[in-house]
Order: structure tokens, then sequence, then C-alpha cells
């Protein structure tokens, strides 16, 4: 069983930073992919942003420019820079492993004016 253990998030001002962290409990996992989804209320879970076993990283249209992705081994970053009303939600981490989705408890994160 692989657990997300996430910190960092919390009450910011618009156009404030806040940088989100996430750390697997098992440093032998293949991990094919990690990454950020996001969920405010009464709308489903997106996707905000992930970077694969190669490095490579996708971020959604809305947070293009403004978030960065990064990963150190089994420790996932996600810096959010220029903070807005809309980007309000609890996040969670996600890891893939051999076809298999992990989830964090989430973390909320609340963006003021």
């Amino acid at each position: 069983q692989v657990q997300l253990v996430e910190s960092g998030g919390g009450l910011e001002q618009a156009g404030g930073s806040l940088r989100l962290s996430c750390a697997a409990s098992r440093s032998t996992l293949n991990i094919n992919a990690m990454g950020w989804y996001r969920q405010a209320p009464g709308k489903q879970r997106e996707l905000v942003a992930r970077v694969t076993s190669s490095g490579r990283g996708y971020y959604a249209d809305s947070v293009k420019g403004r978030f960065t992705i990064s990963r150190d081994n089994r420790v996932v970053y996600l810096q959010m820079n220029s903070l807005n009303l809309e980007d309000t939600a609890v996040y969670y981490c996600n890891l893939q492993s051999y076809g298999v989705d992990y989830w964090g408890q989430g973390t909320q994160v609340t963006v003021s004016s």
C-alpha cells in the first residue's frame, strides 16, 4: 500500500504564492507519473499538473505560466504563483504506478481577495 502525505496548503491573498509538497511512503515504488488535481465546491475534480517518470510536464491551461510542478524521487512539488480566487480548491496529490492510481487525503488552498 502506498500513502501520499501532502503539506503546504493554506490561506493566501490573491497574487500571492504557495508551495505544495507530497511525499510517497514507499521508496522502492515504480512511479510512472505524479501530479496534482483539485476540486472546487460544486465542481468536478480536475487535473492541474503532472510530471511523468521521464520528466515531461503537463499543465492545465488555467495554470500555465503561474504554476510549476517538479519532482525529486518520491516527492512532488507544486509551486503556485500569482494565485487568484479561482484557484481556491482542495488539492489532491496523485501517483500512478503500474496502472494504479494512488491519492493523497487532500489539502485545502483558499485564496482571498
